[in-house]
């Protein structure tokens, strides 16, 4: 049931298009998936997709799925990272972004991932991605889904706007504000949303947006884009934040979205003093696209002097002698793998990204590649190390079909029969990394996370 003053204000703004938006809100959610380019290209997944898919035309690599006949987070795939599921209004934003290979990128408010994941995929292993999320709970889901999407170059950390603000003044190249919101957008994908919704809900949530946006402006470089988001359609938090801010930021310029498949305009006459440019902004409506509901509004902070801030990056913290029993666990069962920069955070050991900036003092909940961790006389692999790997990266790998049922042993923490080769082994489905796996006297001992396990 939706809220009766969100109707009625729904009515007042859309006039003659009211009727046709609240009856989209009665109809069926849409449903959609992202593959990860770090895994698999999209010739590829044509041929091996499990499933009758049909493009997203706003997000590369996105595909439509039938809620009803189809159940992509329970395939093996999806445990490998090869797509994120992602209702498909949702990956619009990362797209006008448009991340490129060797950007700094800020992702401020970043759980539970979709939007984070499709930047590190645009970035290609390239540049640095900061992915943080305040909540230190919904911080941890982010920092599993940046595991298993393999990604090696983010950094997730779980800090305030505030003290990232101070620690990175003009650092990003581009960053991502998919602020906080009251959700209207997604009341049809999520009705219990609604229960929460109210005006004074609204006027709050707009101020919070505007102070986020203040520190975002502060971290981004000249020449520097930034793109805001939310996923809801009211006029206070979309194009009155925008015209606030760029009221007082005037070296903020509002940069046209390209927009096609149906998303519309921003709409000026919303705003509290009627600024042309604000349709500039893209709004997408359920009842004109295939997706929920969302916002987006992209703005390029003008060239200046450059930046006065000098950056130092973050060396590795790890001496030799202390790696010693990783890189005999590298010469026995890696290939074609190269890791130079080394961070210990307690016994657990990350490959820190290239160019990686100096994060001490900072909550930091992943940096770069978890490899695993350093026990007494010896050093175990993580998980996260074996979803940034390809087969061809380890000496020895058990490969299951997805088309059989061998895998959900797996994934259930089943034991699984050996080799014949002691030490530890990748096992894949179709090649594609699915965790760890340690032989001992003809049994493989299962090393897939506990928390990750299948139960049914």
């Amino acid at each position: 049931m939706l809220p009766e003053e969100f109707v009625e204000k729904m009515r007042a703004l859309l006039k003659e298009e009211a009727e046709p938006f609240l009856e989209s809100l009665a109809g069926e959610k849409t449903a959609g998936l992202r593959i990860n380019p770090l895994k698999v290209d999209e010739e590829t997944w044509k041929a091996i997709s499990p499933f009758p898919l049909e493009k997203i035309p706003f997000v590369s690599g996105g595909y439509y799925f039938s809620p009803r006949n189809d159940r992509p987070g329970k395939h093996p795939y999806h445990a490998a990272g090869l797509y994120y599921v992602q209702e498909p209004s949702a990956g619009f934003p990362a797209e006008v972004l448009d991340a490129k290979p060797g950007d700094r990128v800020l992702d401020l408010c970043a759980s539970p991932g979709g939007k984070s994941t499709q930047i590190a995929g645009h970035l290609q292993g390239k540049g640095i991605l900061i992915a943080n999320e305040i909540s230190g709970k919904r911080a941890k889901v982010l920092s599993e889904n940046v595991e298993r999407m393999g990604i090696k170059n983010c950094i997730v950390t779980s800090e305030t706007p505030e003290k990232l603000a101070k620690r990175f003044p003009e650092y990003f190249d581009k960053i991502l504000v998919d602020a906080p919101c009251s959700g209207e957008g997604m009341f049809r994908k999520d009705p219990e949303t609604t229960i929460y919704w109210s005006p004074r809900f609204v006027k709050k949530l707009a101020e919070t947006q505007y102070r986020i946006l203040e520190k975002a402006f502060v971290m981004l470089r000249e020449g520097g884009t930034l793109v805001y988001s939310t996923c809801t359609f009211s006029p206070e938090e979309n194009e009155q934040v925008i015209e606030r801010f760029l009221h007082q930021h005037p070296e903020m310029e509002l940069v046209e979205i390209e927009k096609n498949s149906g998303i519309a305009d921003g709409r000026p006459e919303w705003s509290k003093h009627g600024s042309p440019e604000l349709a500039k902004c893209a709004r997408i409506w359920p009842h004109l696209v295939r997706g929920e509901g969302h916002f987006v509004a992209k703005m390029v902070k003008k060239e200046g002097e450059g930046s006065r801030f000098p950056f130092r990056e973050m060396k590795g913290t790890v001496s030799g002698g202390k790696l010693k029993d990783f890189y005999e666990f590298q010469d026995r069962y890696l290939t074609d793998v190269d890791f130079s920069r080394f961070f210990l955070l307690g016994h657990r050991l990350y490959a820190l990204p290239e160019g990686c900036p100096d994060l001490k003092d900072l909550r930091i909940l992943r940096a770069g590649i978890h490899l695993g961790d350093m026990k007494k006389n010896r050093f175990e692999p993580n998980h996260a190390l074996a979803l940034a790997l390809k087969r061809e990266n380890v000496k020895r790998s058990l490969n299951f079909s997805s088309e059989e049922k061998d895998w959900e042993k797996f994934l259930k923490g089943e034991t699984l029969k050996g080799i014949g080769q002691d030490g530890w082994i990748l096992i894949t489905v179709d090649g594609f990394p699915l965790g760890w796996g340690k032989e001992v006297q003809g049994t493989i001992k299962n090393y897939y996370p506990k928390g990750l396990r299948i139960i049914y």
